[in-house]
C-alpha cells in the first residue's frame, strides 16, 4: 500500500482512501509548475523559498503573477504583444484561484488563502507594553501600573513575588546576537518577553524570530533553558515552527525560529468582527478544516513523548495556503513532573491543576478551541471554564449536531471519555466536516468515504433489516483474527461451541460470540461477551453496537413489541453515535431504530444525515425515507427519495418499481404515464410486467371515461383513446390468461378480455 501523502498522516492508501485520515488517494501525480520567466524572455524565474525569505523577492513578497498550479506560457499570436499575453495569463489564473478550493480539510471547504506579506511591516515603531497588559513573568500579579497621573515603571520588582520584571526591549535595531542575528526590530511582547524580527546573516539573510527565555537568572537557570530549548530543536514537522537555534547574549537566552507570516487564527476572528461589526465567527466548515490540518502536528509531538499544552487560536498561523503551529513556549515532556505547567484559562482542561497535562489535556484544548472559532463563547473563561454551554444556545451545535457530539467528546471533563489519541480524533473529525459539508445540499451524497470502524453497508432492498446493517471492521492486529475465520459461520452453534474454547478471550473472540449469540437467539451468550468487552475496556463502543443488534433481532409482528425493543435499541445506537460522531453506520443503525420505536421524525433526520454524506448509504437510506414519508402520506418526498437511488446500485431496479407503484396508486393520466416510464426499462418477469400494464390501462380507461380522450398523449406506445386502450387491455388479459395454470382463473380473464374487447361490424 502507498504512504498517504497528507502532512504528517501517518497512514495507508486502502481501496483509494487512506487508513487513518480517509482522504482520497491521488489519481496522477502533480504538475509541476512552469515558470512564466525563461531565457529570453526577459522575466526572471521565481522559485519557492521560506516564507519571508530573501528567495521569495527583493522584498519578500513573491512575484504576485505567479500562481500555485500549473503555468502554460503563452505564445503571442498576430497583433498581440507579449505584454498583452502576459496579462491575459494573469487574469486567467487569478480567475482559477478564486474558484478553486483550498487544500485545507482536504479540499471539502471554501477556506480563503492568506497572502504573504513583507515581515518588515510588523515592526513596532515604538514597541510599549500598555499597563493593563504588564504582569509578573514569575507570578502573574499585577505590575508597572501607574496611579492616578503618575505613569507605571517600565521595570522594577514584582511587589508580590519579588521577581524582576522589564517591559523595555534588551535588544536594539541593528545589533548582531551571537554574531549571526541581525536584529530588525521588535514584534510583540508575549508572555515569554519580547519577540524580535532578524535576519540570518550566515544563511541568505533569511527572516529569523527571536524569542527571550524566562528564568535565566543564574548560570543554572541558563543552562537548564537552553538545554531545554536545544531538546525542542529536534522536532521537525512541517507543520511545527522550526526551531533553528538557541543562542546566548549578554547573559540572557534566545531561541532562533523560523519567521511564519500571515495572521493568526485570532487576528482572522478579529478581521471578520471588524468587517462585520458584529461577533462574526469561522463557518464551522472552516474551523474544522484548520484543525483538522493542524492534528497531524499533535500526533507527532504525542509520538515524541510531548505535549503542547497550550493549544489556541493565537497559535495557528494560516499564510498562504497553509498553516503553522507556533509558540512551543508551553511543550513538556510527557514524563516531566516538575516543570512549570503553561496554559491558558478557558482553554486549560479541569484536571491539569491536580494530575498534570496529557494526551487528553491536549484534545481538550483542541475542543475548547473549536469553540472559540465557532461561536461567541461568552464565559469560557469564567461560567463555563471547564463545560459547555447548553446547546440549544449555540446555533452551531443546533444546526450540525455531530460537531456538538465531537467537541463534547474532546471537552468531556473525564479525561478517559475523550479520545483516546489525535489520529482517532482526527479520523472522527473528517468524518464531521464531511457531515457538515453535506448538510447545505438538497442532494444524495456522490462519493463514498473510508471508514475505519465500519464496512460498507449492503442492503439493497426496500427494508432494512440488522444484519444488513455495516458490519464492525475486523481488528488486524488481534492474535486470534486468522483463528476466528477459519471457523464455520455458517454454524453458528458450532462456532460458539469452539470459541469458548478458545485459548484467549480477545476483543475479536468476544465479538464473534456476540454475533453467534445474537444469530441463534441466546442471550445469555450475548451477555457473557458484552461483559467481558467492558472487562477489558469500560469505554468500548462495540459492546453497544451488538447491544443494538440484538435488540433490533428480537422486534417481531407484536406492535407494541417491536416499539418497544426500537426504543431500546435506540438508545444502545445513541451511544455509539456519541463515540463516534463522524461515522455514518451508527446513524443508519439509530434511524432504523428510531423507525422501529416510534420516532418517525428523528429516523428522517439521520436517514437524511446518511443520504447526504456517504454515496455508500444512499440507497438503504432512500428506501428508509421512503418508508418514513410513506407513513405521513408524503407520496412526493417517498418518490423523490427513491428517484435518488444511483443508476449503478443493485437497488436501482427494486427503487423504479416501487416509484412506479406509488405512481400508479396516485391515478392521474400524468402519473399513470410516468408509471409506465419507470418499468420501461426493468427487466420483469412477463406475467409481472403484464399484470402492471393491465391495472395501468384499466384506469387509464376508468381517466378517460372521466375526463375524455387525449389522443395526443402515450401510456409507453400506446394512445390514450378509449378504443387503443381497450385493445391493448385485451392483449394483457389474454396474455395473462395464457400464463395462468388456474382454469377459473384463466376463464375470468378470457372473460374480463372479451368484455374489454371493442365492438366491431365484422
Amino acid at each position: 500500500m502507498n504512504p498517504c501523502v497528507e502532512p504528517g498522516c501517518t497512514g495507508s492508501y486502502e481501496d483509494g482512501w487512506c487508513n487513518v485520515c480517509g482522504s482520497p488517494e491521488p489519481r496522477q501525480a502533480p504538475v509541476a509548475a512552469t515558470p512564466l520567466g525563461g531565457a529570453g524572455s526577459g522575466v526572471a524565474p521565481v522559485t519557492p523559498g521560506p516564507a519571508g525569505s530573501a528567495d521569495a523577492g527583493a522584498d519578500g513578497i513573491p512575484d504576485p503573477d505567479v500562481s500555485g498550479g500549473a503555468q502554460v506560457v503563452a505564445t503571442p499570436g498576430p497583433g498581440q504583444t507579449r505584454q498583452a499575453v502576459r496579462a491575459a495569463t494573469v487574469r486567467r489564473q487569478r480567475a482559477h484561484a478564486a474558484v478553486r478550493r483550498s487544500r485545507l480539510g482536504m479540499g471539502l471547504a471554501q477556506v480563503p488563502d492568506v497572502p504573504v506579506t513583507d515581515p518588515s511591516q510588523k515592526i513596532m515603531t515604538d514597541p510599549q507594553v500598555p499597563e493593563h497588559r504588564r504582569v509578573c513573568p514569575n507570578c502573574g500579579a499585577k505590575v508597572g501600573r501607574g496611579a492616578g497621573d503618575l505613569e507605571g515603571r517600565q521595570q522594577g520588582f514584582c511587589p508580590q513575588c519579588r521577581a524582576p520584571y522589564s517591559f523595555t526591549p534588551k535588544l536594539s535595531p541593528g545589533e548582531l546576537v551571537a554574531g549571526q542575528y541581525e536584529v530588525v526590530g521588535a514584534l510583540a511582547h508575549g508572555g515569554m518577553g519580547w519577540i524580535y524580527l532578524g535576519r540570518d546573516k550566515n544563511v541568505s539573510d533569511r527572516w529569523v524570530v527571536l524569542k527571550g527565555l524566562l528564568n535565566t537568572g543564574d548560570d543554572d537557570a541558563l543552562d537548564a533553558a537552553v538545554a531545554e530549548q536545544q531538546f525542542l530543536a529536534q522536532v521537525k514537522h512541517p507543520l511545527i515552527v522550526e526551531i533553528y537555534n538557541v543562542v546566548q547574549h549578554d547573559g540572557d537566552a534566545y531561541t532562533v525560529m523560523e519567521h511564519v507570516g500571515g495572521r493568526s487564527l485570532k487576528q482572522l476572528l478579529q478581521d471578520r468582527m471588524q468587517q462585520a461589526g458584529r461577533y462574526a465567527p469561522f463557518p464551522v466548515d472552516v474551523a474544522l478544516a484548520y484543525v483538522i490540518e493542524a492534528l497531524p502536528a499533535f500526533q507527532h509531538l504525542h509520538d515524541l513523548g510531548l505535549l503542547y499544552c497550550d493549544f489556541k487560536p493565537d497559535n495557528l498561523i494560516h499564510e498562504d495556503d497553509g498553516i503553522k503551529l507556533i509558540d512551543l513556549g508551553g511543550v513538556r515532556r510527557q514524563d516531566d513532573l516538575e516543570s512549570p505547567i503553561y496554559g491558558t484559562v478557558g482553554y486549560q482542561a479541569p484536571e491539569v491543576a491536580e494530575l498534570g497535562p496529557s494526551v487528553a489535556s491536549d484534545i481538550y484544548t483542541i475542543g475548547r478551541t473549536l469553540c472559540v472559532l465557532t461561536f461567541e463563547f461568552r464565559g469560557y473563561q469564567t461560567e463555563y471554564v471547564d463545560s459547555l454551554p447548553p446547546m440549544s444556545q449555540v446555533p452551531a451545535f443546533v444546526e450540525h449536531d455531530a460537531f456538538y457530539r465531537l467537541v463534547a467528546r474532546c471537552c468531556a471533563p473525564d479525561p478517559n471519555d475523550r479520545f483516546l489519541s489525535v489520529e482517532e480524533l482526527r479520523s472522527q473529525m473528517i468524518g464531521v466536516l464531511r457531515q457538515v459539508v453535506a448538510a447545505g445540499s438538497d442532494h444524495a451524497a456522490t462519493l463514498s468515504a473510508h471508514s475505519a470502524a465500519f464496512e460498507p453497508p449492503v442492503s439493497t432492498g426496500e427494508t432494512l433489516s440488522w444484519w444488513e446493517l455495516p458490519e464492525v471492521k475486523r481488528d488486524d492486529t488481534d492474535p486470534m483474527l486468522d483463528w476466528i475465520s477459519s471457523l464455520p459461520e455458517n454454524d453458528p452453534m458450532a462456532m460458539h461451541a469452539e470459541l469458548v474454547r478458545a485459548g484467549e478471550m480477545t476483543p475479536e473472540v468476544l465479538l464473534a460470540r456476540a454475533r453467534a449469540g445474537i444469530r441463534m437467539g441466546q442471550q445469555e451468550w450475548l451477555d457473557e461477551a458484552v461483559r467481558g468487552l467492558l472487562a477489558e475496556d469500560p469505554w468500548d463502543w462495540r459492546a453497544s453496537w451488538v447491544r443494538g443488534l440484538w435488540a433490533l433481532s428480537q422486534a417481531d409482528a407484536d406492535e407494541s413489541r417491536r416499539v418497544a425493543r426500537g426504543q431500546s435499541a435506540a438508545g444502545h445506537f445513541a451511544a455509539v453515535r456519541d463515540a463516534l460522531p463522524g461515522e455514518i453506520a451508527p446513524r443508519l443503525a439509530l434511524a432504523l431504530a428510531s423507525e422501529m420505536g416510534g420516532y418517525a421524525k428523528a429516523a428522517e433526520l439521520d436517514y437524511q444525515r446518511a443520504w447526504r454524506t456517504d454515496a455508500g448509504y444512499v440507497a438503504p437510506a432512500a428506501f428508509g425515507l421512503h418508508r418514513v414519508r410513506l407513513g405521513r402520506d408524503d407520496v412526493p418526498g417517498a418518490i423523490a427519495a427513491l428517484d435518488s437511488v444511483p443508476a449503478a446500485s443493485r437497488a436501482h431496479p427494486r427503487a423504479r418499481w416501487l416509484r412506479a407503484e406509488l405512481l400508479r396508486q396516485r391515478g392521474s393520466l400524468a402519473d399513470l404515464r410516468e408509471a409506465v416510464h419507470s418499468v420501461r426499462r426493468l427487466t420483469l418477469d412477463p406475467r409481472q410486467r403484464a399484470q402492471f400494464h393491465a391495472t395501468i390501462y384499466e384506469q387509464a380507461l376508468a381517466q378517460v371515461a372521466r375526463h375524455g380522450e387525449k389522443p395526443d398523449w402515450r401510456l409507453g406506445d400506446v394512445p390514450v383513446t378509449r378504443d387503443k386502450l381497450s385493445r391493448q387491455l385485451e392483449k394483457e388479459y389474454r396474455f395473462l390468461a395464457d400464463y395462468t395454470p388456474d382454469p377459473q382463473e384463466r376463464a375470468g380473464l378470457i372473460d374480463r378480455a372479451n368484455a374489454v374487447r371493442p365492438w366491431s361490424w365484422t
